[in-house]
């Protein structure tokens, strides 16, 4: 027995640390990572924000809006750049090539001045400047679609030597998907003039009358470093290209993975002076957290380890401080359930154990010399205490109402609150006096009404203005709880007993009111159905249980814990209800709305 429990504290603290450890573990290395990202999101988000703000003070100015960026990437480590409305680098004014076109038929002679970063590797530019140079003839394509004209492909015919945007060949040799995937690039031009696909290709002749290649200490030349960047740049500009919608229209975070290091892309898309939707673009990589979070799982070996040892120690404390006297304490504890308290325990250390070791022989004492009377007394006790319970609640429940109604006039004379009504309040307490008269007879004639000799007398009465009045009496009790009572009643006249049925609307709106929460709602309407009015309770709260819907009528009956009536309220008022309904010969039912409770009863229409 004592390894026995031993081993469980063992068991039980090995648990515990090891669900401690590992609930950090878990925490530090997957929550912990996505935490990081949202943060780091989050916090990006802000910070490009505010650099829009800054961008668009500059008013255009270049060289500040590079210097913008540089420190941006300094502070956030994270590139950013501006594009405009085709998804161009705005501040690329240290990388192109300026093209003198040949007239033709279709144009006169121009000057073209076209990006080379969307061209030429840009892991390639700071180390060996790109072949071509002012005074070379080339050949230059184009693609025009949706209102664009981007270009893709230059030749230089002097070092027979050609650069292409790969992610725009990519998507149109996808769009026009030949069988031969080996097609030249003037076939390909007459493919989309034959096949009127929904872009169209130019091809351009000229002369290079200018060229740009970015300089090391640049300040635009931390963006052209980055070759990932710049592919990300040119992929986003073919996405505006080829895409049907645009679905840059507000700010977006996508994500990107390159060899197992993952990205965020960032969009943000915001109108120049002219009305034209330029584009702030950065990109943030999240590979800090991934190596902090495959460090925390090496570190982590060590910890369970310690963990470990630190379980067998506590285990060692539990045996020898714990186990033992809880031990000696279980066999007297034996000995006193089978009634032989003969037993005492010898454990007198200060503190909790020693305490219990006392408290049990004092225990035993008080058992051996009193427990048969207890028992008596006990059972004797209980059922007093029912039948005391049965007569109060069943004479509190209905007397509750009239007494807190006279309460409240009182405390209105009392306060002289409306002195000029000292009238109409002594007439309202006279007349709930009559009904504290008239429910105590209830009370003793419920046995009649349930023996079914008792006849009811009948008149008409209207329905909605007996409705009203008990709105009006509950008023004190509705405004406590801060109810709102939704009214929608037809003006009709019903044929019943009015006293009993003024009876059955008071029953349902108390208990609509007692199990209504703070705050909520109370629903009471009224609808004519062929021959008959239907009256409905619905009070907002928790429902009662299925298998229970059918019990609440009967006499005393307690509902389920989570509608468990307040002091003084044993379901009497219900089963008043029933009775006096069933007079009437009037159905009646309860039902579970979706975030309540419908109490209804049906009368006949007076002819």
């Amino acid at each position: 027995m004592k390894f026995g429990i031993v081993l469980k504290l063992f068991l039980l603290t090995t648990t515990l640390c090891l669900l401690i450890t590992g609930s950090i573990y878990i925490g530090q290395t997957i929550f912990f990572k996505q935490y990081y990202a949202n943060r780091k999101v989050n916090d990006l988000k802000s910070s490009i924000e505010s650099f829009e703000k800054q961008y668009q003070k500059k008013g255009g100015n270049l060289q500040t809006i590079q210097q913008l960026e540089q420190d941006f990437y300094r502070t956030q480590n994270t590139w950013i750049t501006t594009l405009d409305q085709n998804g161009n680098i705005k501040s690329a004014n240290d990388f192109y090539a300026e093209i003198k076109i040949e007239a033709n038929k279709k144009n006169t002679k121009q000057i073209l001045k076209i990006p080379l970063y969307q061209l030429i590797k840009t892991e390639d530019v700071l180390k060996n400047p790109p072949t071509i140079s002012k005074g070379d003839s080339v050949d230059l394509f184009t693609i025009e679609k949706n209102n664009r004209i981007i270009p893709f492909y230059l030749y230089s015919l002097q070092n027979n030597t050609y650069w292409v945007n790969q992610f725009i060949w990519t998507n149109i040799d996808k769009e026009i998907q030949p069988d031969n995937k080996n097609y030249k690039l003037k076939e390909i031009v007459d493919l989309t003039q034959k096949y009127n696909t929904n872009f169209h290709i130019n091809r351009l002749k000229g002369v290079v009358r200018d060229v740009r290649i970015p300089n090391r200490n640049d300040v635009s030349s931390i963006i052209y470093s980055n070759s990932l960047f710049m592919d990300r740049i040119n992929e986003f500009q073919t996405n505006l290209l080829f895409d049907e919608q645009n679905k840059y229209e507000t700010f977006k975070t996508l994500d990107y993975e390159q060899n197992g290091i993952k990205y965020k892309l960032f969009i943000d898309p915001l109108k120049d002076e002219k009305g034209e939707i330029n584009y702030i673009y950065a990109m943030a990589s999240l590979q800090p957290v991934d190596e902090a979070v495959q460090m925390v799982k090496d570190y982590f070996v060590y910890i369970i380890a310690f963990v470990l040892l630190l379980t067998i120690l506590a285990s060692v404390y539990y045996s020898i401080k714990i186990a033992r006297p809880l031990l000696r304490i279980n066999d007297s504890t034996k000995k006193i359930a089978h009634l032989d308290f003969s037993e005492r325990i010898e454990y007198r250390s200060k503190d909790e154990i020693g305490d219990l070791s006392q408290n049990i022989n004092l225990l035993s004492n008080t058992l051996h010399s009193h427990i048969t009377q207890l028992q008596q007394d006990i059972e004797k006790e209980k059922q007093l205490e029912n039948t005391r319970k049965e007569f109060i609640s069943g004479v509190s429940h209905e007397l509750k109402t009239p007494l807190s109604i006279m309460k409240s006039c009182i405390s209105i004379l009392k306060d002289g609150v409306a002195s000029h009504k000292k009238d109409y309040y002594f007439e309202a307490m006279e007349k709930e006096v009559d009904k504290m008269d008239l429910l105590i007879v209830d009370m003793l004639e419920l046995a009649k009404y349930e023996s079914g000799t008792y006849k009811m007398k009948m008149e008409s009465f209207f329905i909605d203005k007996v409705i009203e009045q008990i709105c009006s009496q509950l008023s004190l009790e509705i405004e406590k709880k801060k109810l709102t009572i939704h009214k929608d009643l037809v003006s009709i006249e019903v044929f019943a007993n009015e006293h009993r049925i003024e009876q059955v609307i008071t029953n349902y709106m108390t208990n609509a009111i007692r199990y209504t929460p703070d705050h909520e709602h109370i629903y009471i309407s009224t609808k004519i159905e062929d021959e008959q009015v239907k009256v409905y309770v619905e009070n907002k709260g928790s429902h009662i249980p299925k298998d229970q819907l059918d019990r609440v009528w009967d006499r005393f009956y307690r509902g389920d814990t989570s509608r468990q009536r307040t002091e003084g309220s044993t379901g009497l008022g219900l089963a008043i209800s029933k009775n006096i309904l069933e007079l009437h010969d009037a159905k009646y039912g309860v039902m579970n709305t979706s975030d309540g409770v419908l109490f209804y009863f049906c009368l006949n229409k007076n002819k």
